[in-house]
């Protein structure tokens, strides 16, 4: 089994969007990852970044959003092009793990013809009706296409072992958004690593008792980011964060991976 980590371009926002109450008006560049997880059973993604169409023309694609989350994407950073440089075709993607369904994340779906498409029943109810603060995160042209979605159903199918070996896990976690899930990758020659998607943005956030900037539910988020220290603390789980240009520099990116 193989684990690649993919930069699908950066936002850049400010720190007080990615770190709650925290460096008000600070310029700040974060990465936007997405993950290839190559298994014998199949091809995995794990998100699937931003849609080509930002690298076109992003003001047109994402509206109102880019003053708040400017993004920069080049078109060989797309997810489809990206995979292609590691041999790996999109059709032959047998499953994509949505984290959620935000504009920096779904923005591949659709492009993968032979995928199944995991996705939380709730998270994909919220993104066609969501609250007023979260309507400009949620693209619909992103994600509303005739794909086979395959619907989980939130604390029900926590720990929904994808292939029935333990080697990859679609955990819970909800608090950035009402259906947001991760995915534990338990590795046979590296430590497990557990792809928090948007539920932990940053290091700081996983470390200190500080919220990510943009957060459906403050509670929920807080106890999902405690799990998580549970993982990293009793069983040395390598907690992925989402959004955190620091701890990205830790990783090797692809053609680098993972094993």
């Amino acid at each position: 089994m193989k684990l690649y980590f993919f930069e699908g371009g950066t936002l850049k926002t400010q720190k007080q969007n990615i770190t709650m109450g925290r460096g008000l008006l600070e310029p700040f560049e974060v990465p936007v990852p997405y993950f290839l997880v190559e298994h014998p059973g199949g091809n995995v993604l794990y998100d699937t970044g931003m849609a080509l169409e930002v690298a076109r023309d992003k003001e047109k694609h994402w509206g109102g959003v880019v003053a708040v989350y400017d993004p920069f994407m080049t078109e060989e950073q797309w997810v489809v092009n990206q995979i292609q440089s590691v041999g790996v075709k999109p059709e032959d993607i047998k499953y994509v793990v949505l984290s959620h369904l935000h504009l920096d994340h779904a923005g591949g779906v659709g492009h993968f013809p032979n995928a199944t498409y995991f996705v939380q029943r709730e998270e994909l109810h919220f993104a066609y009706v969501p609250d007023f603060y979260m309507k400009g995160a949620y693209i619909r042209a992103d994600f509303d296409k005739e794909v086979n979605w395959y619907i989980l159903e939130g604390w029900r199918d926590h720990k929904f072992d994808i292939f029935g070996d333990g080697k990859l896990v679609i955990y819970f976690t909800p608090g950035h958004t009402p259906g947001h899930q991760s995915l534990l990758v338990n590795l046979e020659n590296d430590p497990p690593m557990f792809l928090t998607g948007d539920s932990c943005y940053t290091l700081e956030n996983l470390n200190e008792d500080v919220l990510p900037g943009l957060v459906w539910s403050p509670g929920e988020t807080t106890k999902t980011i405690r799990a998580m220290r549970y993982l990293q603390s009793q069983f040395g789980v390598n907690i992925v964060t989402g959004h955190d240009p620091t701890g990205w520099l830790e990783y090797k990116k692809s053609p680098g991976f993972y094993t």
